[in-house]
């Protein structure tokens, strides 16, 4: 597969993110130009964790899709929690970790549903799974759709 903003070439999708950047192009974007780009490359927005979108027909079904990031906290984002917890509260510097790395599995879901041609995703669920100490594995996935609105 091929980055449509910088051309490399790499082994497989797992190094992409949403609109088909590759990792590094997507992290050097503003949160603006990743949205501009997902739309121009199509991508969709219809999701639901139910199993029908309201107002609309399955017509088509891919299957499975997913997203999956594995994260590491890094020693000053460690430390800085660490000292929130003396505090006492939200630990907004793992907070905001945790939320980043659901937004970037749920937008390469997204876009390997925007892949297959679905125009919407159902039945999303979230999993996490601490892989090892400090290490997390965020998986995002659905069912890849194709919906038309109801007549």
């Amino acid at each position: 597969m091929v980055c449509r903003k910088c051309a490399k070439e790499f082994p497989s999708e797992y190094y992409f993110k949403a609109g088909g950047l590759c990792a590094q192009c997507y992290e050097e974007m503003t949160p603006d130009e990743r949205q501009r780009f997902a739309r121009a490359s199509g991508l969709q927005r219809m999701t639901t964790t139910a199993f029908e979108l309201p107002g609309h027909t399955v017509v088509e079904c891919f299957g499975v899709v997913r997203g999956i990031v594995v994260r590491s906290r890094s020693l000053f984002g460690t430390i800085g929690g660490a000292l929130q917890t003396v505090v006492g509260g939200n630990i907004t510097l793992f907070s905001e970790l945790c939320e980043r790395t659901r937004s970037d599995a749920s937008e390469m879901m997204l876009q390997h549903a925007a892949e297959m041609g679905a125009n919407a995703v159902v039945g999303v669920r979230y999993d996490a799974t601490e892989i090892m100490d400090g290490v997390s594995e965020v998986l995002c996935y659905g069912t890849a759709v194709v919906v038309r609105p109801k007549a």
